[in-house]
């Protein structure tokens, strides 16, 4: 399944991705600073949202595609993208 993104959702994972990149940037700053295990965790917690939001937009992204291309796909076609994408889903569960 190819990553076919508009623009404009392109512009948002990456974003997305970035600000996690900064984050988790940051908690290793704070880890080697030796900051509080609460403002740790919750710097975490943050980063990790932000990675689960650009792979949940990512896989939207899919279903979205997956919904337009279902009536040309064969039956089989449908079946095969649909348990790839339950797959991504999951792996992010």
């Amino acid at each position: 399944m190819e990553l076919a993104m508009a623009a404009g959702e392109l512009k948002t994972v990456v974003n997305r991705l970035r600000r996690a990149q900064g984050q988790i940037a940051g908690v290793i700053g704070m880890i080697e600073e030796g900051r509080d295990c609460e403002e740790v965790v919750t710097q975490l917690a943050a980063a990790s949202r932000a990675l689960d939001r650009a792979g949940f937009a990512i896989i939207a992204t899919g279903l979205q595609r997956c919904l337009s291309d279902g009536d040309t796909a064969a039956p089989e076609d449908r079946e095969q993208m649909r348990a790839r994408l339950e797959k991504l889903f999951l792996s992010l569960a």
